[in-house]
Parts: C-alpha cells; sequence; structure tokens
C-alpha cells in the first residue's frame, strides 16, 4: 500500500514537471514568435504622420498600410519602388519611411505621355512632392509606361522591395504580352532574393473574367500565373486585405464601391455597408 502511494505520487510529481516543462517551452516559443514579429515603430511612425492627407488616413481601416507593407517584409534601408503611384496614398508612407536610410523610387505616370490623363498625373504627382520637400525632397520620380512599353524605371538588380497597389487591371487592358512585361520589369528590377508585393481588387475564382478587365476585378490565379511566367516564385498570400461582403459583381464595377461611389447616390448605403473592395495580397520572391 505503501510502495503504491509512493508511486503514484512520483507518477503525480512527474506529470506536474512535465506539465511545468510543456508550458515554460510554449511560453519561450510564444516570445520567440514574439521577438522575431518586433513592432516597426518608424513605419508606425510615418502612418502617423501630420502630412499625411485626412481623406487618406480615414482609410487606413481598409487598406491596412501597417500590416500589408509589413507582410512585404519592408525596412527603412530598402531601396522601394513604387509602380503607378497615383495620388500618392502610399506614397505619404513610404517616403517618410525610408528618406533617412532608404531610398524610394517613384514610378509614375509618363509627363511627356500624348493621354492628357497620364500628363495630368504627372503633374499632380509633381506639385505634391515640390510642396513638402521636407518629406519627399529624395524620392527619385521615374517614368512608368505599361502600355507606351517605358519599362526602365530602376537599374536592374537595384530594388530590395517592388509594390504595386491595385493596378493589374490597369495593365491588362494592354494586351497578355504588355501585361508580362510589366512583371519582368519588376523582376528585372529586383535584387536576387528581393520580393514584388501586389495588391489588387479580386474577382471569385467562379466567375468569368472580363477579358480587359474593366471592372477593375481580377482572378488572383491570374496574377500568380503572370508573376511565375517571368520567374518569380509565390512566397506568401494574406487576407490582410480581404473583404468577404463584397461580391465584385457591382454595376459600375469596383468603382460602385467606396471611396469612388461612381453611382453616385444610387444603391449608396449599400455600397456602404459592403465597404472597400475584397482584394488580393501577395508576396512574391526573385529566386
Amino acid at each position: 500500500m505503501t510502495l503504491t502511494l509512493k508511486t503514484s505520487r512520483n507518477l503525480t510529481s512527474g506529470l506536474l514537471i512535465a506539465c511545468s516543462a510543456f508550458a515554460a517551452l510554449s511560453l519561450t516559443a510564444t516570445a520567440r514568435a514574439a521577438a522575431a514579429e518586433p513592432v516597426d515603430q518608424a513605419l508606425k511612425a510615418a502612418i502617423a504622420a501630420p502630412h499625411r492627407t485626412p481623406a487618406n488616413v480615414a482609410r487606413d481601416s481598409a487598406r491596412h498600410p501597417y500590416e500589408t507593407l509589413s507582410f512585404f517584409g519592408i525596412k527603412p534601408n530598402y531601396t522601394v519602388v513604387e509602380l503607378s503611384p497615383g495620388g500618392g496614398w502610399y506614397t505619404e508612407i513610404l517616403a517618410p519611411y525610408l528618406r533617412d536610410k532608404g531610398q524610394l523610387i517613384l514610378a509614375g505616370d509618363d509627363p511627356s505621355s500624348e493621354i492628357p490623363y497620364f500628363q495630368r498625373s504627372a503633374a499632380r504627382m509633381k506639385e505634391k512632392l515640390a510642396a513638402l520637400p521636407a518629406v519627399y525632397d529624395k524620392a527619385q520620380v521615374t517614368v512608368f509606361a505599361a502600355g507606351a512599353g517605358k519599362l526602365d524605371y530602376a537599374k536592374p538588380g537595384s530594388a530590395d522591395l517592388v509594390l504595386t497597389f491595385r493596378n493589374v487591371h490597369n495593365w491588362i487592358g494592354n494586351g497578355e504580352e504588355k501585361t508580362q512585361a510589366v512583371f519582368k520589369s519588376a523582376f528585372t528590377a529586383l535584387k536576387p532574393g528581393g520580393t514584388f508585393g501586389v495588391v489588387e481588387h479580386r474577382r471569385p475564382a467562379s466567375a468569368k473574367q472580363d477579358e480587359k478587365a474593366e471592372s477593375g476585378y481580377v482572378h488572383q490565379a491570374y496574377v500568380i500565373r503572370m508573376a511565375e511566367s517571368v520567374g518569380f516564385k509565390l512566397l506568401a498570400s494574406s487576407e490582410i486585405n480581404a473583404n468577404p461582403k463584397d461580391t465584385a459583381d457591382h454595376e459600375g464595377g469596383v468603382w460602385s464601391l467606396p471611396p469612388s461611389y461612381a453611382l453616385k447616390d444610387k444603391d449608396r448605403a449599400k455600397f456602404e455597408a459592403i465597404g472597400e473592395s475584397d482584394r488580393m495580397t501577395l508576396k512574391f520572391v526573385k529566386p
């Protein structure tokens, strides 16, 4: 009886020690995971900076800049290319973040284009940068014109990260050959091991893809196929910018949704309830 009791106590003691050891290992693993993903205070500061346009700040909850850029692995000493920066939504964050240690290359619209839209877009970006030299003075502006085949926006093998936000549908309108050339240009611009980060409006796999992506939505499988066709490897995908409320079948395409409201007051409450588009977030690597 005494022997049995001692054995029971020994078993209990052993289990407690094992459980304690497991708990310690779990805590250590959790601590290591947390340590592996430290908060990027410089990025947080760039996102919170007072120079950002209030209308842009209001969209942070839909565009998730910290989570998105962190997913792409951005660092303050990187050379980063932003393809088609548009009105500069991400430029307002990237410029101050990279200003002291890195380099931002804005591959924007061609001011010498024969198309007035591109002329105006280039002029607006020039004005934006000139208005705040304390933030934008070190950003390098180059030309990116997918339709015209002007794709020498960065020296080959010079970039750590090439980013594009909601632009793939615009390239598709130029045809598959020119679209592939854009992906190839990103591959060429990157260093070996560099990252190509893509955010794009996502069309459901079950829905037919309109040939020129005039709805603004693109199949995720298409983007992956196009990237892999030029040598990229898909490293990871994220649902950071997913929105399951978006059915991607709106009369005015993706522009029916906020913030565009292309249909103006028509079904506005419905589109407000949906919010911004469902978007893929893909991270490719150059081997």
